[in-house]
């Protein structure tokens, strides 16, 4: 046999026994898994408690809580008018469609579009937005099966307790997270606007779930997901959340006079007064906020109250670097609740409605007394 025809009878068999391997394992091949796409939902009884609420609060709600796309007008590097895309969350409040959200999900937005489960896209329209308290009510038109998100209560939350939060983070729409509240009356600033009692949780809250409702385990809405707490701007484990209480009164005053209505005493400025400052104006040695400029015409000025401006003419002392303008009557306490902060002072007044009378303590000099007022609406707020 020549070298050439041993090689092409190797060639010839390594050729059938790779064919046979090849057959071989085409016949012994294991059948494909089949996967099912779409399956019955699980029953909740065959679930652990802790499954099973969390589960039934997204079938039963999420059909109430839409994504938000806003466009806004930009300029870009070259000061050109660019288009700026938003986005958020929100939840329906009412069967008429109000919809509740962040303000600063749609502030400045000129176009809004709402998108439901299923892919329902409506345009939205602005009713009114409060930025003391980032709530916003958009409206759509309403649709014969829309879902209405329970509002619940917020008065009596408790630190443990299981809480559940539907949005849309990163654009990724309907997602579900939960966890517990972490901590009750949380303060923080939101841009460079103070916001006050709020909830903190440990359910994700990611960039897009602004304005989504947190609800409790029976699914009613108890607080509207607002901020998050981090150094890289996804979640860590602290979101905060605005309180539905809260959130339902300015609603509602939005509803009927297309806007928030703040109550107002007129204190323009003032300093948080420490121990340490207290002493070294020669005043006992007390915690409030010291009064240094005043409306014209508002209650406190009607009231009497001194400030620092009026009293000392202007002139500022120098207390750890900073100027304070003494004089000025220093509030202590409002309706008897302590007010060691301009922020704990407001967060009381806040409380209020326009209409009420409060009882001011405050100390002028060494003497303590009590006054009166009657608050009104903060003419300052964008009608």
């Amino acid at each position: 046999m020549t070298r050439s025809r041993k090689w092409s009878v190797i060639v010839t068999l390594l050729v059938i026994f790779v064919s046979g391997v090849v057959v071989g394992l085409w016949f012994t091949r294991p059948e494909p898994v089949k996967v099912t796409l779409s399956q019955p939902p699980v029953p909740y009884e065959a679930l652990e408690s802790s499954e099973a609420v969390v589960m039934r609060v997204y079938r039963e709600l999420s059909p109430t809580v839409v994504n938000i796309l806003t466009t806004s007008q930009a300029l870009n590097f070259w000061l050109q008018v660019v288009p700026q895309m938003g986005q958020g969350t929100g939840f329906v409040m009412d069967p008429e469609g109000h919809i509740i959200t962040n303000n600063h999900v749609v502030a400045n937005a000129e176009n809004i579009e709402v998108t439901f489960v299923g892919e329902k896209k409506l345009k939205a329209r602005l009713v009114g937005r409060d930025a003391v308290s980032d709530l916003a009510v958009i409206k759509v038109n309403p649709f014969s099966d829309m879902a209405v998100a329970p509002l619940g209560n917020s008065e009596n939350l408790s630190v443990g307790q299981r809480v559940i939060a539907i949005g849309n983070p990163f654009g990724f729409q309907h997602t579900v997270t939960s966890g517990f509240i972490s901590a009750l009356n949380r303060d923080l600033v939101v841009g460079r606007q103070p916001m006050h009692g709020m909830i903190q949780t440990d359910a994700a809250i990611n960039p897009g779930n602004s304005g989504g409702p947190l609800m409790n385990s029976k699914g009613e809405v108890i607080g509207i997901n607002t901020a998050i707490y981090s150094q890289t701007g996804s979640s860590i484990g602290i979101g905060l959340a605005l309180p539905i209480n809260r959130a339902k009164k300015v609603a509602g005053q939005i509803l009927k006079y297309g806007r928030p209505i703040h109550p107002w005493l007129g204190v323009l400025s003032w300093t948080d007064m420490e121990p340490a400052l207290a002493k070294g104006l020669g005043l006992p040695p007390v915690r409030g906020v010291l009064v240094v400029q005043i409306a014209p015409g508002s209650p406190a000025d009607r009231a009497g109250l001194r400030a620092g401006l009026t009293v000392s003419g202007g002139r500022a002392l120098v207390y750890r670097g900073r100027p304070i303008v003494p004089g000025g009557d220093v509030i202590l306490s409002v309706d008897d609740v302590p007010t060691p902060t301009f922020d704990d002072y407001r967060n009381v007044i806040l409380q209020k409605n326009v209409g009420d009378q409060v009882r001011l303590t405050v100390l002028r000099g060494q003497q303590e007394f009590n006054v009166n007022m009657t608050l009104v609406e903060d003419p300052r707020i964008h009608k």
